[in-house]
């Protein structure tokens, strides 16, 4: 079994102990060394599943499971909600328990019961002109187990505050009243507007980073795992980036339904569980704006010898300023410091070959600037949270997709002549 595989496995593993809290971040952290900590980790989590003292939302869940009634649970939606998100959460959480039995030709069940909640009861259209037909509105106070918050159309540098006063106060109050509340991608900013997340972690897609540092300096915001939980009793967690609703999904489900269904939910829809987080989607080089105009000149001076062997004491000549002067302002200014502004701007170069090429390893960390390849691959798997050689795999189908289907055609063309 390949070290990918048994990441993937880890994770399942983790599914199958219905994903506890602090089980889940040691899993997050899995880029930090996991190797070396797999069985600790699920050895961990059983004695953890066997210990926890806050079992009320599980007992609740398998009470429901002995009788057969369904869990409901109400995605919210509004004009910026993400169409994907809130029709796939939806298909999702409605297929469990049928979908699979249907394909094998076994006796089904429903174990959600999933309605669209909104400000209004009227038709609207969210992102992308998606028609939303809302089966309930906050003013009719439905009642459920779970509140889904899906992803939003937002920028990073955009602000919600304000935006869905009753909304938020809805949400406050659905959780004063038992519900567990679940987020994913951007729709942690509506839950972090709601004040619940203050003082607890919170994951969100990698590129809202400096909107939580700005607008919700409470949150200890952690870009890099696929969920985290707020609480130990699981009744607020957080999904990272974009898809890592399917990762939420998995979790709902084998919390709600059971650890098998949630299988084979992701066996029927072909859903990853997004184990190694989210550092390899992570760009390590991003333009901050800042009216530092010494800095600009030495960002971009940078960009463009950062190979060179001496790039540091080259840019403070042609800052023609202090050296410890200009290492603070560049920190100030971008966030990193002179030598992780290098060494991201490497391995970003490292990756792009990594993505469209069967360069060598050794050959790539020679290119981008790095003569020891062992340092190369140890800066590389802390940066990313993965090898060269799995970052490869992961990314390089997906520039090779134009040439399988080039490949496929003049199959296809061969085959007909």
């Amino acid at each position: 079994m390949s070290e990918c595989q048994q990441l993937v496995e880890l994770r399942l593993a983790a599914i199958r102990l219905d994903i506890h809290p602090d089980a889940n971040l040691a899993i997050a952290r899995g880029h930090r060394g996991i190797e070396r900590k797999q069985s600790l980790q699920i050895d961990r989590a059983f004695e953890l599943r066997r210990d926890r003292s806050n079992v009320d939302a599980a007992r609740g869940a398998s009470m429901r499971r002995n009788e057969n009634k369904p869990t409901a649970a109400l995605l919210v939606a509004t004009e910026q909600t993400a169409g994907s998100a809130l029709y796939g959460m939806f298909d999702v959480l409605s297929a469990a328990g049928n979908i699979w039995q249907e394909l094998v030709r076994e006796r089904g069940a429903r174990f959600f019961d999933v309605r669209i909640v909104a400000t209004t009861r009227e038709a609207f259209t969210c992102g992308n002109g998606i028609p939303v037909q809302p089966h309930c509105s906050i003013e009719d106070d439905p009642d459920a187990e779970i509140v889904i918050l899906p992803e939003l159309w937002l920028g990073p540098d955009e602000s919600i505050r304000g935006r869905y006063p009753a909304l938020i106060e809805w949400v406050r109050l659905r959780y004063e009243r038992g519900s567990a509340i679940y987020s994913a991608c951007s729709g942690t900013v509506m839950l972090a507007e709601t004040g619940l997340l203050n003082g607890c972690s919170a994951t969100s897609h990698w590129g809202y980073a400096d909107l939580f540092k700005r607008e919700y300096p409470q949150v200890d915001f952690r870009p890099e795992p696929n969920l985290v939980f707020a609480d130990r009793a699981g009744r607020i967690v957080t999904a990272g980036g974009t898809t890592s609703w399917h990762d939420l999904a998995l979790h709902i489900i084998a919390r709600y339904a059971s650890p098998g269904e949630a299988l084979r939910i992701a066996k029927v829809y072909l859903l990853k569980w997004h184990g190694e987080g989210q550092l390899p989607f992570t760009p390590l080089v991003k333009r901050t704006l800042h009216a530092d105009s010494v800095v600009r000149r030495c960002e971009n001076w940078l960009a463009e010898h950062y190979r060179e062997s001496n790039a540091i004491a080259k840019v403070v000549r042609i800052a023609g300023i202090p050296e410890r002067t200009l290492k603070r302002r560049f920190k100030d200014a971008t966030g990193h410091s002179l030598m992780e502004r290098v060494q991201n701007l490497r391995i970003e170069a490292a990756k792009r070959s990594l993505e469209t090429s069967d360069e060598a390893v050794d050959e790539i960390s020679v290119a981008v600037g790095y003569e020891d390849a062992s340092f190369f691959r140890r800066l590389f798997k802390r940066t990313t949270g993965l090898s060269p050689s799995e970052y490869r795999r992961m990314f390089k189908p997906i520039s090779s997709a134009r040439s399988v289907r080039k490949s496929a055609h003049a199959s296809l063309s061969a085959t007909a002549s």
